[in-house]
């Protein structure tokens, strides 16, 4: 009879796990407020405060809602090689370092920085990318990471040029 009592136990449960009444927690990585986007490509009309061969880099980041979390990015810059077709860091003035961005206690928050790289000597131009670190910290100590390459179609605050603008790469010339 107890065999009997569990089938029947278990037949009145499947329905609630799989009818959708159990909530799936979103993680850093699903979260829409995750991305990183290429704002600023080597502007040929060079507004104020943006120079020749710049590639712009902004990212946003989910806040956990406690306001104890700081938040941190680290913005890099990725070159892509003619020799292997792959994708590399810029080892000299390519790297922002962690850069503290707030307390986590809001929905998101986004920051950027820009960088002046030109091309190699002998190259017309190079194509690049960025690269950005999350890190979530509480006393000190990191509570969660996450890292994106950049993407499209990201809308920034503040910082782009022109508005608005929003790619995967760019291609600086000389």
């Amino acid at each position: 009879m107890t065999i009997v009592a569990g089938l029947l136990l278990t037949v009145v449960a499947w329905p609630s796990v799989t009818s959708g009444a159990v909530k799936r927690a979103t993680t850093v990585e699903q979260s829409r407020h995750l991305w990183a986007t290429v704002n600023v490509c080597d502007p040929d009309d060079r507004p104020e405060g943006i120079g020749p061969d710049t590639i712009g880099i902004r990212a946003s980041m989910p806040g956990s809602r406690d306001g104890r979390e700081l938040m941190y990015m680290r913005f890099r810059v990725q070159y892509l090689s003619d020799r292997d077709d792959r994708w590399h860091s810029v080892t000299k003035g390519g790297d922002s370092g962690w850069k503290k961005v707030g307390r986590a206690r809001y929905e998101a928050r986004q920051s950027g920085r820009n960088f002046r790289l030109s091309p190699p000597s002998g190259r017309d131009s190079i194509e690049l990318r960025g690269k950005v670190n999350f890190e979530w910290r509480l006393r000190g100590d990191v509570v969660r990471r996450a890292a994106v390459l950049t993407t499209k179609g990201h809308r920034s605050l503040t910082g782009s040029y022109p508005k608005n603008f929003s790619a995967a790469t760019c291609t600086v010339t000389s």
